[in-house]
């Protein structure tokens, strides 16, 4: 894929990140971007195939910004960040009752276990195993990496940065018996150098959280999504479908 930047006046791309999709015993004080209600969800969904959104997948949102394909107006990309079981349970129905396609990313040494990295008072919650992730893949559902343990990379030696990244890819390709082209950096937490090793590791993109349409990606490795919140109303939504499309990095 060609190290393009992103057409600036194509129509507005809007790739969203959610995490964990459910029922909760109650509201998050914080990490509010980490979660999402299942019936907050059902609706955001419904609302996007009632007012005629385009959800399309992860690889034809990269052909549009850096193929020279064209991006539809209104077209969404809808990505899940860590692989918790309730995905499968509660978002993927949604998804498959609609026909829209996904794309989850998996930390390659968790799967089947807890999230150990969630800290502040968040549950470590369970994630996906093995026959769950091969069965959703067998439906349609596109897997990238998250890295093996969900360290901040950048925090990392070059060589443990490179081991995240190929090792996952590898052991990811193994379980699914296909390719895994796309990877989603923890934390949003990269630089230069890793988004370079992520390049050379054979990914085709990587996602950031940088915040703001993708149309605002400057490579593909560095591309920027629209978190969906705890308090996200049809209101806040739709505004950051319409609005929020402005680049706003990370400090």
């Amino acid at each position: 894929m060609p190290d393009t930047q992103a057409p600036r006046n194509a129509p507005p791309l809007s790739i969203l990140m959610y995490h964990q999709i459910g029922r909760f015993d109650a509201a998050p004080r914080r990490h509010r971007a980490g979660y999402c209600r299942v019936e907050r969800f059902r609706r955001q969904m419904r609302w996007l195939a009632a007012l005629g959104y385009r959800v399309i997948s992860l690889d034809d949102a990269l052909r549009g910004l850096f193929g020279g394909q064209r991006i539809p107006p209104r077209s969404v990309v809808l990505t899940f960040d860590d692989g918790y079981r309730n995905f499968s349970e509660y978002a993927f129905p949604v998804l498959e009752h609609h026909g829209f396609p996904a794309t989850v990313f998996l930390v390659a040494d968790r799967i089947g276990q807890h999230a150990d990295w969630l800290r502040d008072g968040q549950v470590q919650a369970p994630l996906m195993d093995a026959d769950t992730i091969r069965e959703l893949h067998a439906r349609g559902v596109t897997f990238g990496s998250h890295t093996l343990d969900h360290p901040r990379l950048t925090r990392l030696s070059p060589e443990a940065q490179w081991r995240e990244l190929s090792e996952s890819r590898e052991r990811l390709e193994s379980l699914l018996q296909a390719p895994v082209r796309h990877f989603c950096y923890p934390y949003g937490d990269y630089d230069a150098a890793t988004r370079d090793l992520a390049r050379r590791a054979g990914y085709e993109s990587a996602l950031t959280c940088i915040r703001g349409a993708a149309n605002h990606a400057d490579n593909p490795w560095e591309i920027p999504r629209k978190a969906i919140s705890w308090g996200d109303s049809l209101v806040g939504y739709a505004w950051k479908l319409h609005m929020k499309h402005r680049r706003k990095d990370r400090t």
